[in-house]
């Protein structure tokens, strides 16, 4: 069985962050009923690109879960929901602060009826604070919480990162915080609130440029592709694309030095690491003197062979053919519906011994498709 076997989570949410932590919750055995809108529904159903008129960003985050359409202001639609309370482990909500207090579903009000339920909100500042009833998106939170003004290159303009993280890591938390609660209910017997902000994701996930601002009294910058802290740790060029070099320690850079080969492991500019960032572009400058003669797989093999972190950077196209991926079971099939359209997703990233890897995902709910399902479900329970 999987770890979450038998837990039931109730999914208000929409778009990425709270689907993204329901979606990693689902692949560790939990069954996720997600709530949406009557008419559109989920925003991302909405987002291109479309196969045969369906969402693969919808199908990626969703495919698996149960799709109930219900309006939380309609008589029958609240009846509904609140018999779903009574079954739920855990309701997911990603609504500004006030919204589910408002429907009469907020915290307070839900852990007085059903003292068992994980109440998990992601918001784009939190429950509390000044600022908590302002709206966020991604690139909202990743600007104010100093992620731009250190992605980019340099002398450059502030530059959104490529992936949402904003979004995603504030699922990630979520999803941790919703685990952790889950535990602490097997010894109190109560459900916990678990409040996650993305703008507090985003100052979480930055190590080294908390402690550079803070140790310094001077933010630091854009610096590219290049670690602000260790050198030679960036993408180099090649006769034929780019390539990583992450030597992370002074043996490390010897090594690169022989497989290079190049003659500066001695040379006092280089000696250290300390000594190599502060002369990190004329470093870069001679290794890339060299490594422009060969390929990106030539000098992949000859990294390796050192013994030295390499990798070619990757399109997604690669990515996706990517052998060690393909063998981890990351890259998956989205089964489609009857008459419906195949999509691709990512697997699932947290392997558990107890856990069967899949092979391929389940389809992506049509919008309402599992009313009947879910309804039937709800009957059983009543039932014994």
């Amino acid at each position: 069985m999987a770890p979450l076997s038998g837990i039931t989570i109730l999914d208000l949410t929409h778009v990425l962050a709270g689907p993204y932590c329901s979606h990693t919750l689902q692949d560790l055995g939990a069954k996720v009923i997600k709530v949406e809108r009557p008419g559109p529904g989920d925003d991302t159903r909405a987002f291109p690109p479309f196969k045969q008129g369906e969402s693969a960003y919808f199908a990626t985050l969703n495919a698996g879960k149960q799709s109930l359409a219900l309006d939380l202001k309609a008589t029958d639609d609240r009846a509904l929901f609140d018999r779903l309370l009574a079954r739920a482990d855990v309701l997911l909500e990603n609504y500004r602060p006030g919204v589910m207090e408002r429907l009469g579903y907020g915290w307070e009000a839900l852990h007085e009826r059903h003292p068992r339920l994980v109440y998990g909100a992601v918001s784009g500042f939190g429950h509390t604070g000044p600022d908590a009833e302002k709206p966020a998106y991604d690139m909202v939170v990743q600007a104010r919480g100093g992620v731009m003004s250190i992605t980019g290159e340099e002398g450059g303009p502030p530059v959104r990162v490529g992936a949402s993280i904003g979004d995603i890591v504030a699922g990630m938390f979520l999803a941790q915080g919703v685990l952790a609660a889950l535990f602490d209910r097997e010894k109190t017997g109560l459900g916990a609130k678990v409040d996650v902000a993305m703008l507090d994701a985003q100052l979480a996930i930055q190590e080294h440029a908390v402690a550079i601002a803070s140790a310094t009294g001077t933010p630091p910058g854009r610096t590219g592709a290049r670690h602000p802290t260790i050198t030679p740790f960036s993408t180099y060029r090649a006769a034929d694309g780019f390539f990583v070099i992450a030597a992370g320690n002074d043996d490390m850079f010897r090594r690169l030095c022989a497989a290079l080969p190049l003659p500066v492991a001695e040379d006092p500019r280089f000696a250290s690491n300390a000594a190599r960032c502060d002369n990190h572009a004329l470093l870069k400058r001679l290794i890339e003197a060299v490594t422009l003669g060969e390929t990106v797989a030539y000098w992949i093999a000859r990294l390796e062979a050192a013994g030295l972190p390499t990798a070619r950077v990757q399109d997604m196209g690669q990515v996706l053919r990517d052998p060690q991926l393909l063998a981890r079971h990351m890259v998956l099939p989205v089964a489609p519906r009857p008459g419906g359209p195949e999509f691709v997703a990512p697997g699932n990233p947290i392997k558990i011994s107890t856990l069967p890897e899949i092979d391929a995902r389940p389809p992506a709910p049509a919008l309402d498709g599992d009313r009947q399902a879910v309804l039937d479900w709800l009957d059983r329970g009543a039932a014994t």
